[in-house]
């Protein structure tokens, strides 16, 4: 059964002369990688629920960066940073939401510098505020009593300072928020950071998210609640190499909150 989900372009909204209130940023694991879709779908299921006016560069939309400049291009970074500018600029966009954390660290201190300056929020920030403003409710349903464990990414947390918004979410899930050793300020890398991701780690004792697993394992979660594409895909990773794909989920904050509501 395909889904008819609403997703229109900044360029329609400009073709009918208006402004959406927020500019989704879907990057390009949202955009490519079949996993991270299922967050992307779940997330625009939730803002189309929730009547907000919301809009997508889509084909307009370019890679931030971040891994181009994480791994040490910065020419290549300027090059893709100010492509998207030139573009966000001209849609003259005022905020910006996206799921990933490496494109809202990027869009939100990196452009800047470079001309792009936006109000840059993550997904779980927006969704908390939804909830905050009475425009979104949820019910824990089938999260009710879940013992949840939430795994920090480097640039939401770290870099970026928001820690709570995420765990507001899981707690008005009614779930049992339980916390890893090595949690907010002192959490631990997934292993995908500073374009990782792309390559296969170095020669080692053991790999980062090997590591980062077994301390969530540690927990006893009936899920492990991410809030980026990456972090979702090594914490997967683990999971399988410890084959307990049978037992625990790897879930994002959006994918929980949209089940919640039966979306």
């Amino acid at each position: 059964m395909s889904e008819q989900l609403t997703v229109p372009t900044m360029a329609e909204f400009m073709a009918q002369g208006k402004q959406p209130e927020v500019l989704f940023w879907v990057g390009c694991a949202g955009s490519f990688d079949d996993r991270a879709k299922k967050i992307t779908k779940a997330f625009v299921r939730i803002l189309n629920k929730a009547n907000i006016d919301f809009a997508v560069l889509g084909a307009e939309e370019s890679c931030t960066g971040d891994p181009a400049k994480r791994s040490g291009n910065e020419f290549l970074f300027q090059m893709q940073a100010v492509t998207n500018i030139e573009v966000l600029n001209a849609y003259e966009v005022k905020k910006i939401v996206t799921a990933c954390p490496h494109c809202f660290n990027t869009l939100k201190n990196e452009y800047p510098g470079l001309g792009g300056n936006y109000d840059v929020v993550h997904h779980t920030q927006f969704l908390k505020g939804l909830l905050d403003d009475g425009r979104m409710t949820i019910e824990g349903g089938q999260f009710k009593g879940k013992r949840i464990t939430f795994h920090d990414p480097c640039y939401l947390g770290r870099a970026n300072n928001v820690y709570e918004a995420p765990r507001d979410l899981i707690r008005k899930l009614d779930a049992e928020l339980v916390e890893m050793k090595s949690c907010k300020s002192r959490g631990l890398c997934c292993g995908a950071g500073g374009a990782q991701m792309f390559k296969e780690p170095e020669k080692g004792n053991k790999d980062i998210n090997i590591e980062r697993t077994e301390q969530a394992l540690d927990t006893k979660p009936q899920i492990i609640a991410a809030g980026c594409p990456f972090c979702n895909t090594m914490m997967t990773d683990g999971i399988k190499g410890k084959e307990k794909e049978g037992e625990v989920e790897v879930m994002d904050i959006a994918e929980l909150i949209a089940n919640a509501q039966d979306l």
